[in-house]
């Protein structure tokens, strides 16, 4: 497939105009390399209309950021961003094309920039927020990420993240293994994640492929945190709905994690269904739901009932190592109809009352 060079230019061209014109709505369509973030202004709807938008082999940066983003204003309510909309019609691609190279383990260092420059999208401190009918494609760290985002509604996303690994001569393979992650090529490619500060969003319709996990709400005090906080707004990740996910991912499908005095609460998950049974890009994942991290420490302990509660989970079908994984205290934790495939164990309870 060829692709239209300098597709930044594009459509930041075809934004600008339709700001100047004051229709406050632009259509791209067509294939495109991106090389640098594309910037979407407030009160704006961008339609990717047969829209396949791909990084530019070697660059590290955003394909979408919204317009006040990394900016000092972007980090103070007066700088929020409101009411961004992203349609897809038709086929629409964000593709993250060929891995970069930048990881976790080498953020910052050497010269390069911090990881979230590898996100697909990363919208901060927006309000009002839309995404809807498109495919990500090859995300070379998470695909869409979200901080101190608020009145969201991303709907009808598909994932098809990398599945190369590389063995120990060094030849390249497609398919992953669980027991191989070390040879995995592009580490924790999840799909969506809602980060510090993240409240009142409905996900729905999510399908696909996801290199970690396919949804993530995630409360640490972390460096991307403190990247992109925003002043005088709550850090809680609170009052989401997540609904009808069907996808494969090489850890969890939808992963809720606070460690520390963050809060994470009013969750309602309902009808995930993993499909790594059928899936040829991994063998299988380790959970359908994992509400905290009996594994690992991201904070500096695990969170209570007072920091985390209102969880709800209904109609959960998965295989791996566990349907449910359960650690920490959880405050008014309530789940019904939980299914296992195989001979995958219902729960693995590891909390600590």
């Amino acid at each position: 497939m060829d692709f239209i060079k300098n597709g930044s230019n594009h459509i930041s061209s075809l934004i600008a105009k339709a700001i100047a014109d004051g229709s406050r709505r632009a259509t791209a369509t067509g294939n495109y390399e991106i090389e640098r973030a594309i910037r979407i202004p407030s009160d704006f709807t961008l339609v990717l209309e047969n829209c396949h938008l791909r990084m530019a082999d070697g660059v590290y940066d955003n394909l979408f950021v919204n317009e006040h983003h990394g900016t000092e204003l972007g980090k103070t309510v007066v700088g929020t961003d409101r009411n961004i909309r992203i349609l897809g019609k038709g086929r629409t691609i964000l593709d993250g094309g060929k891995y970069n190279g930048l990881s976790e383990k080498n953020s910052g260092t050497e010269g390069l920039p911090h990881i979230s420059k590898n996100n697909l999208l990363l919208f901060t401190n927006v309000d009002g927020i839309t995404i809807q009918n498109i495919a990500c494609h090859n995300q070379r760290w998470w695909a869409l990420n979200f901080v101190y985002c608020r009145n969201a509604h991303l709907s009808d996303i598909d994932f098809k993240a990398c599945d190369i690994g590389i063995d120990e001569n060094g030849n390249e393979y497609h398919g992953l293994k669980r027991g191989k992650y070390r040879e995995v090529l592009v580490k924790n490619a999840d799909g969506i994640d809602l980060r510090q500060g993240c409240h009142d969003f409905l996900i729905e319709n999510i399908t696909g492929f996801t290199e970690d996990d396919t949804i993530a709400l995630t409360n640490l005090n972390g460096y991307t945190e403190q990247l992109y906080c925003v002043d005088g707004l709550p850090s809680d990740i609170a009052n989401v709905t997540i609904r009808n996910v069907k996808a494969s991912a090489y850890c969890t499908i939808v992963r809720l994690l606070n460690q520390g005095v963050l809060k994470l609460h009013d969750i309602a998950i309902e009808n995930v269904y993993d499909t790594s049974a059928e899936c040829p890009y991994l063998d299988h994942g380790k959970f359908a739901i994992r509400v905290g991290d009996a594994e690992h420490m991201y904070g500096d302990r695990h969170s209570t009932e007072e920091e985390t509660y209102n969880i709800s989970l209904k109609n959960i079908t998965g295989r791996g190592k566990a349907v449910l994984h359960l650690a920490g205290d959880i405050g008014n934790l309530t789940f019904e109809n939980i299914h296992a495939m195989e001979d995958t164990p219902l729960i693995e309870d590891l909390r600590t009352k």
